[in-house]
């Protein structure tokens, strides 16, 4: 069982009100929902507040994210966009109530309570201001109390404030983004790593925002599933053309299904090359492997030159030698 609390608070008593933080929560429960093809990913638990009648105050955000925490499920995800705070003791969670940014609840509270929860995954997500600082040890900044199982990932630094632009949060942005496939693994997962990875690289090194990922898990789970770009089939065959590492893979003209351009000696294509062929060009448009001493695998083909696995092609061939995919 996967489970998701998922919190938007625009409207605010006593401070300055947000205009995103509600769109943002609706956008994030709309992706972990469901996966890619609609079948059942999280359950999911949506909380906002955009006016006086639907305030979320400390108390009930607080006995919510324990009630999350205290689930034995696979994964438990906490998702916050609203105010944050931060002081010497530590940074807050600024609830509709709130006075003051330091009535909110407490990150090392929250922490707490993950670092304590009977769930295998532990994942905390927040957008918002100072929330880097969750996860750091007041004493030493350097130390992060992390449970095993524990995640998290935050919009900014400590020092730094989360933006919207266009009526929605830049790294919440970014995040439904990559949930919705641009952080896919090429089995068509989505994990805390590569959603980070998505932002950070999007956000740039110049952006005034940077996120902040801290974790201490054996695996990295997927927090949804999309359509691959490449069947689990043809990925699995890798093995086949490439048994050991820094293998080549011999190319020749009758894997090039193109008769236009060819020599008056070259042979013609031969079928069972051609349907090769097209599966190790699939290989190439997705880097898995490139051309050698050639520009492109049309050519490597036609000039009887090999190919060979790239980096990533060699990763995924490992994980298929093992039995992993």
């Amino acid at each position: 069982m996967k489970i998701a609390l998922i919190v938007g608070i625009d409207y605010y008593q006593n401070v300055s009100g947000l205009h995103g933080c509600v769109n943002d929560a609706y956008s994030v429960e709309s992706m972990l929902k469901r996966n890619d093809g609609g079948s059942i990913n999280f359950k999911t638990k949506l909380v906002t507040s955009s006016g006086p009648a639907d305030q979320v105050n400390k108390r009930e955000l607080k006995d919510l994210i324990n009630v999350l925490f205290s689930q034995k499920a696979e994964v438990a995800l906490f998702y916050f966009a609203g105010h944050g705070y931060i002081e010497a003791n530590g940074g807050y969670l600024v609830a509709s109530d709130a006075t003051h940014g330091d009535d909110g609840v407490s990150l090392n509270e929250i922490l707490a309570m993950a670092n304590r929860s009977p769930a295998t995954n532990k994942i905390i997500i927040l957008d918002s201001c100072h929330s880097g600082i969750a996860g750091t040890s007041m004493e030493n900044a350097e130390i992060s109390h992390l449970s095993d199982g524990m995640t998290i990932l935050t919009a900014s630094t400590a020092e730094q404030y989360a933006s919207e632009e266009n009526g929605s949060g830049i790294f919440t942005t970014l995040m439904v983004d990559a949930l919705s496939g641009s952080a896919a693994n090429l089995v068509g997962q989505v994990t805390p790593g590569s959603i980070y990875a998505h932002i950070d690289q999007s956000l740039g090194d110049w952006d005034k925002q940077r996120p902040v990922f801290k974790t201490n898990v054996k695996n990295f789970v997927s927090l949804r599933e999309v359509t691959p770009p490449i069947t689990l089939e043809d990925l699995r065959s890798i093995v086949e053309y490439f048994p050991t590492a820094g293998y080549e893979f011999q190319l020749d003209p009758t894997f090039e299904a193109e008769l236009k351009g060819r020599d008056e000696d070259m042979p013609a294509p031969i079928e069972t090359n051609t349907v090769i062929f097209k599966r190790l060009q699939k290989f190439n448009r997705l880097n898995l492997l490139e051309p050698v001493n050639a520009p492109h695998m049309w050519n490597a083909a036609m000039e009887s030159k090999s190919c060979r696995l790239t980096a990533l092609g060699e990763h995924y061939r490992r994980l298929v030698e093992k039995e992993l995919i």
